[in-house]
């Protein structure tokens, strides 16, 4: 069996009119759903900081929907973890969030590394940059999510109706 390809890196940039603090407040939110992150609430035993466990998990909080450690941690500027979904059987990825101060803002750029060229988690997260950067850039300059985070929030029970066995919070306990 030969080795997977892995995709290169994926860089998503988006202008959000917003200070770094916002956005950056917004971004590690563990409170709280997270209407860019799909409606999930971030979980972790003693807060997000390098070599941390964490999950996302639905708001009825019986699903985990992703799991991964805490890579970086750097307060207004990077965060990047381990990223790995629980309904896909495939190697976690890793994603970055850079954050850079610019005039009457912050860039905020989503990194995505280390997935499996044409796998499923790969396309799914090719096809969720735009809606986090979207989401999180409404939700900070205008205090609501997009439309689109909007309808996830309303769809959200019916999300976790629908899924796996293996998504069972139990599952997927926090390690550290």
């Amino acid at each position: 069996m030969s080795e997977p390809k892995y995709a290169k890196a994926n860089i998503n940039r988006t202008f959000i009119k917003a200070p770094i603090e916002t956005v950056w407040a917004t971004l590690v939110a563990t409170d709280k759903a997270l209407p860019f992150f799909f409606g999930s609430i971030c979980e972790t035993k003693d807060g997000l900081k390098a070599g941390a466990s964490y999950r996302m998990v639905h708001p009825n909080k019986k699903v985990a929907m992703v799991v991964g450690e805490v890579l970086a941690f750097d307060p207004l500027h990077l965060y990047s973890h381990t990223f790995q979904m629980t309904n896909i059987d495939e190697p976690p990825c890793k994603v970055s969030y850079e954050l850079v101060e610019k005039d009457g803002g912050t860039e905020f750029c989503l990194i995505i590394e280390n997935a499996i060229e044409g796998g499923k988690l790969f396309k799914e997260m090719m096809s969720a940059q735009g809606f986090i950067g979207s989401n999180l850039k409404a939700l900070c300059e205008t205090g609501k999510p997009a439309f689109t985070g909007r309808m996830v929030g309303v769809l959200s029970p019916i999300f976790g109706m629908m899924a796996k066995k293996q998504q069972r919070i139990g599952n997927w306990p926090l390690s550290k």
